[in-house]
């Protein structure tokens, strides 16, 4: 039978059997792992590990069929072809990939339309995971290419009439996220594919938060590139998946080079396969990439139309928690408001790091800190928030378990109402 998301699907995952008791609220982080997945990874590891994609020998072909068979599961789950998947080692790795093939490009070592320059232009927002900042950043360094940044607001929200403020016809890229990792705003994916259509220019979005938690067509979005990791969707940390149209893929130029990736190599030039192979130089994380297989597996059982209509009502609980208990602040949208289901806090008069300290000593595992989003943090005028986020195996009981510990932060710090 397909698991049910909540308490039945928290069955799956040994993890809640090995700490009774505790309301794990920091999926956006990390999402534990069922047994499947765990299985699947220790039978690949104990049968059936051997080289992939290396030579003739039976053991070889049987591990590369089930490296290929989970990279197929991993792209039908997004609605991508087998070929526009590309394994990597997580989703900031993902994103590296594509900004530094630009670089190379710009460089001359590669197709002219990822070639940036002098007065062109690059497209984030102020609420950017540092995974899709920094490697812009670097890319507008190398290139003479200036970042532009969508503003945000005071609860740390951009808006499409934003957007098409700082977008020019010098625009070539537009990086986002689907989800926001601290404020839980779902972007207009499609609004903002046809604003950077209008002008010739690349979407690059952060998937991370949204495909374990939502029904994801990347190509029926119409993005360029996305980038997503395993962890945060019921699989292993060391593997990420890049999404790139297919057309795209193929011209791009690797960001690393070796064996694998190669047709022709002569002393003094190479030559590259398609994609995905292209930008799969050396071995790769073959085990790894079977559990991430497995990971899709399960979640597709459990449906994700049902996973997003759980998290709905999860989400609308958190979010109802934070607004129910007096000095505490909701990040993002407000409660009512469509949201992913996290909940940034900020507790008034208490450090975030105080805030989770207390939460975890009543058996409540959150996130604080910046969530690798600085200057997001800035406009919110606060070093750190404390998150609270959830998955398919979150269960209301939790959240007001969470209610609860949160509502008693101030009292223990002895700050007044």
């Amino acid at each position: 039978m397909a698991p049910i998301p909540g308490a039945s699907a928290r069955a799956d995952f040994p993890f809640f059997a090995a700490h009774p008791g505790t309301a794990y609220l920091d999926t956006a982080a990390t999402s534990q792992r069922p047994d499947s997945v765990i299985e699947a990874e220790r039978v690949f590891v104990r049968s059936d590990y051997a080289a992939v994609h290396r030579g003739s020998s039976m053991a070889t072909g049987e591990a590369t069929w089930a490296f290929e068979d989970a990279r197929e599961k991993v792209a039908r789950f997004v609605g991508a072809g087998e070929r526009e998947i590309v394994w990597t080692q997580n989703a900031t790795d993902a994103l590296n990939v594509v900004a530094l093939g630009m670089a190379d490009a710009s460089a001359g070592l590669g197709d002219a339309r990822f070639a940036l320059g002098q007065g062109d232009e690059i497209v984030v927002t102020a609420a950017e995971h540092h995974a899709n900042l920094i490697p812009w950043q670097r890319l507008a360094a190398k290139t003479g290419a200036r970042l532009v940044v969508v503003p945000v607001d005071a609860a740390g929200l951009w808006t499409l009439d934003g957007l098409r403020e700082v977008v020019t016809p010098r625009t070539r890229v537009i990086a986002f996220a689907h989800v926001s990792n601290v404020t839980g705003l779902i972007a207009p994916v499609v609004d903002v594919v046809e604003i950077a259509r209008g002008v010739g220019a690349l979407t690059v979005l952060d998937a991370c938060q949204s495909v374990p938690h939502l029904p994801v067509d990347l190509a029926a979005l119409g993005v360029d590139f996305a980038a997503f990791s395993a962890h945060k969707m019921a699989g292993p940390t060391g593997i990420g998946a890049l999404y790139g149209r297919a057309e795209l893929l193929d011209a791009l130029p690797p960001a690393r080079t070796g064996g694998s990736a190669i047709t022709v190599v002569t002393l003094e030039a190479a030559e590259f396969l398609p994609s995905p192979q292209r930008f799969e130089a050396g071995t790769q994380a073959v085990s790894q990439a079977v559990a991430f297989g497995a990971a899709v597996d399960y979640l597709s059982a459990v449906g994700m139309a049902a996973v997003a209509a759980h998290e709905r009502e999860i989400g609308q609980a958190l979010a109802e928690a934070v607004a129910a208990v007096p000095g505490a602040r909701l990040v993002g949208p407000p409660a009512g408001a469509e949201r992913a289901a996290l909940a940034s806090v900020i507790v008034d008069g208490v450090h975030a790091h105080d805030v989770g300290q207390f939460l975890d000593d009543r058996g409540v595992t959150v996130r604080t800190g910046h969530h690798c989003a600085q200057p997001l943090h800035r406009v919110l005028g606060v070093a750190a928030t404390t998150r609270a986020s959830a998955g398919v195996y979150t269960t209301l009981d939790e959240v007001e378990q969470f209610r609860e510990a949160l509502s008693g932060v101030r009292t223990f710090f002895g700050v007044s109402a």
